[in-house]
C-alpha cells in the first residue's frame, strides 16, 4: 500500500439547524453509502441523531448547526453526529413505557447499531453508532 494511501474513508457535512436539513443529512448519508447493506439503518441513524441535535440542543436555536461524519472503513462503519450544546447533561438512552411518544430515540439507534458512545465536551456533543463488518467476508462495504 502507499504510504499516502487509506482503506479508511471519511466524509464530513456540516448543516444548519433548520429541520428541512435532516432529510438533507439522510440524502448525504444514502449517498455515501449507497452499495451498502447498511445503507437503510444508516440512514435511519443519522436522521433521529440529526433531528436530536436540532431539537434538544443549540443547534436548532439561531445561528445553529449540526456537523455530520461517516467514517468507513473494511472492519467499521461509523456514523457520527455533534450537536452545538447547550444542554446540562449528554443524551443517554433512556428506557420509555410503550405510550411514550418521545425518549426512544437513543434506544432504537442503540438496538440498530453494534455500539453507540456519547463524547460531551464544552462546545457540544457527538454521539457516534458503529457497526462492525466481518473483515474478509469477501466483499466491501460500500464502492
Amino acid at each position: 500500500m502507499h504510504e499516502y494511501t487509506s482503506t479508511i474513508r471519511v466524509w464530513g457535512l456540516t448543516c444548519p439547524g433548520f429541520p428541512e436539513e435532516v432529510s438533507r443529512a439522510r440524502r448525504w448519508t444514502r449517498d455515501i453509502l449507497r452499495d451498502s447493506p447498511l445503507a437503510d439503518d444508516a440512514e435511519l441513524i443519522v436522521s433521529e441523531l440529526s433531528a436530536n441535535a436540532i431539537l434538544h440542543t443549540a443547534s436548532g436555536r439561531q445561528s445553529g448547526s449540526f456537523s455530520l461524519a461517516i467514517e468507513v472503513s473494511p472492519q467499521m462503519v461509523a456514523l457520527s453526529v455533534t450537536d452545538g450544546g447547550g444542554t446540562g447533561t449528554a443524551p443517554k438512552v433512556e428506557h420509555q413505557d410503550e405510550e411514550a411518544e418521545h425518549g426512544r430515540g437513543l434506544e432504537m439507534v442503540s438496538a440498530i447499531a453494534h455500539r453507540v458512545i456519547v463524547n460531551d465536551s464544552d462546545h457540544g456533543h457527538t454521539v457516534t453508532a458503529a457497526f462492525f463488518t466481518e473483515a474478509g467476508r469477501g466483499g466491501q462495504l460500500c464502492g
